[in-house]
């Protein structure tokens, strides 16, 4: 009687025990466990991963290497000319056009080489054409300069005024991308000092007043009598790489005061650069 009470007691102490052990898991083991990823809450790495986000990049100059990269040292123009304030006796024809070459200094700003002053020297050259019209500018028939109508008389089938300046050009230039300025965005603004070298018309082929050509004569006079000797003019560019579209007016009287029309001349065009 005694074993078989030992024997119940062992029993139901052994159930006792088995009930308060965990539960096996029917995972498979060879899965990896499901672990989440908090997200960061740290408020100093929040504000700074923010502040990179919306931090825009600043060119530094110091690093850009500036010492071979082009100047534009040398400025090649083509253009188109004509007179502000001409009267209605200035019977101007065709494309008038004008030809420009200057040789520049370029130096940059040391604190921000987007800006720059170039200066130099060149030549200037115009070439204003007329129909039907004779210009007396060695003042033989009149102390005033006069465009003559000759339109029922002996007249020229071609004829022109030639002027030829020696100009000083100064520029504050500004480079968008100075390490790359063959692509980069330019623009220019500045004034242009000349002394007139020449003034000079040509009239070629002679016609009758019917238009009929008579013989191809060809008439040049050279004076510089009635016009101003020094050329003021702004200046202006805008373009990208080495080519730009400029213009030009000159602000003060292109002939002497009180010897003929209160003309100013501009030309508007093309600007190859280089070098």
């Amino acid at each position: 009687m005694k074993k078989i009470l030992g024997l119940v007691i062992a029993l139901t102490a052994s159930f006792f025990l088995l009930a308060q052990e965990p539960a096996v898991s029917t995972q498979n083991d060879a899965e990896p466990a499901i672990t989440d990823t908090l997200p960061i809450t740290d408020p100093s790495v929040l504000a700074k991963e923010s502040g990179d986000k919306k931090k825009k990049k600043k060119p530094d100059f110091a690093e850009l290497q500036l010492a071979t990269r082009p100047k534009d040292h040398l400025l090649i123009q083509v253009g188109y000319d004509n007179w502000a304030r001409k009267p209605d006796t200035v019977n101007m024809k065709g494309f008038s056009r004008s030809f420009n070459m200057y040789f520049m200094f370029d130096f940059p700003f040391k604190t921000n080489p987007q800006l720059s002053v170039a200066a130099g020297a060149g030549l200037s050259t115009s070439n204003i054409y007329f129909r039907d019209t004779y210009i007396d500018i060695s003042g033989k028939s009149a102390n005033r300069l006069g465009f003559q109508d000759v339109s029922d008389t002996t007249h020229f089938k071609k004829y022109k005024l030639m002027t030829t300046y020696l100009e000083a050009p100064i520029e504050l230039r500004y480079t968008k991308d100075p390490a790359n300025p063959k692509k980069s965005l330019k623009a220019a603004l500045g004034v242009k000092v000349g002394t007139l070298l020449s003034a000079t018309t040509k009239g070629k082929t002679l016609q009758n007043s019917a238009g009929n050509t008579i013989n191809a004569y060809t008439q040049k006079e050279k004076s510089k009598r009635f016009f101003n000797g020094t050329r003021l003019s702004l200046t202006g560019r805008v373009g990208v790489g080495s080519l730009s579209i400029f213009g030009s007016y000159q602000f003060n009287a292109f002939v002497k005061e009180g010897m003929g029309p209160d003309v100013r001349p501009y030309s508007i065009g093309l600007t190859l650069s280089g070098l």
